[in-house]
């Protein structure tokens, strides 16, 4: 577990929040295998591949055996299925292996481990959660409900992930954390079903409307496969194929398409041992502050909807996770001016059929966002812009709005001097969310005197909390480094917000 107590037991109400005792620090013990290839990790990129595998070669089976049982009896217990992972990182390599050498399986395998390393996802920072219902609410006690908690993972580079856990709240303020022990495991890419609306928004948003896109926008299914679409590619007319703009106009169709893709967990693996790691160009140097959502749809389904924002290494861009079971996810880019900053946040539900999310597309402004028809989002309309001392830099949202009796409730977040970041709250209409209702005054959760030292210090954040048993469940990141836990009864809450005229 990486659930701490700190010293001073803080399980006390500082201005409207109660702060419970329970902390989660960063843990270098959970790591991942990931492919590691000799000499590509160095600024000047020199394969060294061929050279390891020749020297590997010239071993005799005795040494492979040893050296392979040596592997297995130090990294065995770490990870899931261990032989498996180093089969397919031989396969990826093996192009290296001379023509003419004869492999030994466990030659195969040793090749793996030698083209594999740990990784710890979470060594430099753990912060940002959001919380929503877990799927699986066995074995609890009347009054409980467990959680599951998404978490912001920075580990060597900076590079950010997605990883869980899982609580139990209530009865009244009772908060326990779950078991979080065991190896992890990345996702697995697997076959995405592909929208063509979302094509069609990518080609809009690059302004590439040309005889060919057109075409093979008209060729499409409503939902395809990548087997479809490179069907579809390779039957185009010779007349569209010769024309001098045709190699770029591939190469965009084949870009946004390779944007969406999907992952999955073997059911055998729990909650807290998944992992969402970079799968794309576009989110390589980092998946960052994932915001939940549980949504219910039409037909009384449960769906958990995620947005965050995807880093190269460059440039940022607007990504959405979708997910029955948080097991098997469907990625998808989020497309609009809406989309082209940090921390959007979508409503748990149409509102009088209007899909919406909260936004901060200039940098500085919340904003109120919607969906068309072309799945693009909407210019924002101004929710609440910086007014105050502690939110004069910029303000934004912790997290999606949750529905009460009295309005749309949102936790938001102000920046003020010395870069100091604050929670507050605000109240929007149930009907009519462009219309702010209600707002808090003052902050509802300030870094104290320990949340403020760390990796970014002076910051307290959040991706979003949820309403049970009558509080208001709100887990946040402390200055980017470590995981706290806040509640607040939901009566309370309100009865301090000030109506706005």
């Amino acid at each position: 577990m990486t659930a701490t107590m700190d010293p001073q037991e803080r399980a006390r109400t500082t201005s409207l929040a109660m702060r419970h005792a329970l902390t989660m620090q960063p843990d270098a013990r959970r790591v991942v295998i990931k492919l590691f290839v000799p000499g590509e990790d160095a600024q000047l990129v020199q394969n060294r591949a061929s050279s390891l595998i020749e020297r590997m070669l010239r071993l005799d089976e005795d040494e492979i055996a040893r050296l392979l049982d040596d592997v297995l009896t130090r990294f065995a217990g770490r990870h899931h299925d261990l032989l498996t992972t180093f089969s397919h990182h031989f396969d990826l390599v093996h192009h290296r292996v001379p023509p003419d050498a004869e492999l030994s399986p466990n030659a195969r395998m040793l090749i793996g481990a030698y083209f594999s390393h740990e990784y710890a996802i979470e060594a430099a920072a753990l912060c940002n959660p959001s919380m929503v219902p877990h799927p699986d609410q066995s074995g609890l006690q009347p009054g409980e409900l467990r959680a599951a908690i998404s978490l912001r993972q920075i580990g060597e580079g900076h590079i950010s992930s997605i990883g869980f856990c899982s609580a139990v709240l209530g009865p009244d303020d009772n908060f326990r954390l779950e078991d979080r022990d065991g190896p992890l495991l990345v996702g697995e890419r697997t076959g995405a079903r592909h929208q063509r609306d979302a094509l069609a928004a990518g080609l809009a948003e690059l302004e590439l409307d040309n005889e060919l896109s057109a075409t093979v926008l008209a060729a499409l299914p409503e939902s395809y496969s990548e087997e479809e679409f490179e069907d579809v590619l390779g039957h185009l007319p010779g007349e569209l194929l010769a024309r001098p703009t045709t190699g770029e106009t591939l190469a965009f169709l084949r870009e946004i398409v390779a944007t969406d893709y999907a992952v999955a967990f073997p059911a055998t693996v729990p909650l807290h041992q998944r992992v969402l790691w970079p799968a794309a160009p576009a989110e390589s140097n980092g998946m960052e502050d994932a915001r939940f959502v549980q949504t219910e749809d039409a037909e009384g389904r449960i769906t958990y909807a995620a947005t965050y924002t995807a880093y190269d290494g460059r440039q940022i861009a607007g990504r959405m996770l979708q997910t029955r079971d948080l097991r098997h996810f469907e990625v998808t880019a989020l497309r609009g001016p809406a989309a082209r900053n940090k921390g959007m946040a979508l409503f748990p539900r149409a509102v009088n059929g209007r899909h919406l999310a909260l936004c901060r597309s200039d940098g500085e402004t919340l904003g109120l966002s919607e969906r068309d028809e072309s799945n693009r989002w909407h210019a924002a309309v101004p929710l609440l812009m910086p007014h105050r001392g502690w939110d004069l830099i910029q303000v934004g949202n912790c997290g999606s709005p949750v529905e009460t009796s009295d309005g749309w409730l949102v936790l938001t977040h102000g920046v003020g001097p010395m870069r100091r970041y604050a929670i507050g709250a605000m109240l929007l209409d149930l009907d009519n969310p462009e219309r702010v209702i209600a707002d808090l005054p003052h902050g509802l959760l300030e870094p104290d005197e320990i949340e403020r030292e760390g990796y970014v210090p002076n910051v307290v954040y959040s991706c979003g909390g949820m309403l049970h048993d009558g509080r208001f469940w709100l887990p946040y990141g402390a200055s980017d480094v470590r995981v706290g836990f806040a509640s607040i009864s939901i009566d309370r809450l309100l009865g301090a917000m000030v109506p706005v005229s």
